[in-house]
């Protein structure tokens, strides 16, 4: 059975070039809900931890170094079957090859560098949520 929750990070680069106002006005069209939210800076430590799954690929180093470069909104999202729909909304992980209208599509600038992060399991959001959010924190 599908999840209603999936976790999304508006990445530095998004933040820095002011695009989080867009990309939230994007997933909110979609009917999405937005259950928490929150601007933070990630650690080396605490990218290193979340990203942990890809600590044995070649890219792991400069996608710590990327997502720890400056802030991160991160926000648990809200729809029924959340991840598949994120996933579809954002677009393939290479905005050169991400659907037209698709958030990557809009906003990315490469596969190091597309614009937002999206759980791809039910299980992984679960996670993710649990990762940068509290329960006091979720609305």
């Amino acid at each position: 059975m599908a999840g209603n929750i999936t976790l999304t990070m508006i990445k530095p680069l998004s933040v820095e070039k002011g695009l989080a106002g867009p990309i939230l006005a994007k997933i909110n069209e979609a009917g999405f809900r937005i259950a928490a939210l929150k601007m933070t800076r990630l650690t080396q430590d605490q990218a290193k931890k979340f990203y942990e799954v890809h600590k044995e690929r070649p890219f792991y180093k400069d996608l710590v170094a990327f997502m720890t470069s400056g802030p991160i909104m991160a926000a648990i999202l809200e729809k029924e079957n959340a991840v598949e729909e994120f996933r579809k909304l954002i677009g393939s992980t290479d905005p050169s090859k991400a659907a037209l209208g698709t958030i990557r599509a809009l906003y990315g600038t490469s596969v190091e560098k597309n614009a937002v992060h999206g759980s791809d399991s039910d299980e992984n959001a679960i996670i993710e949520s649990d990762f940068f959010f509290s329960r006091l924190e979720r609305h």
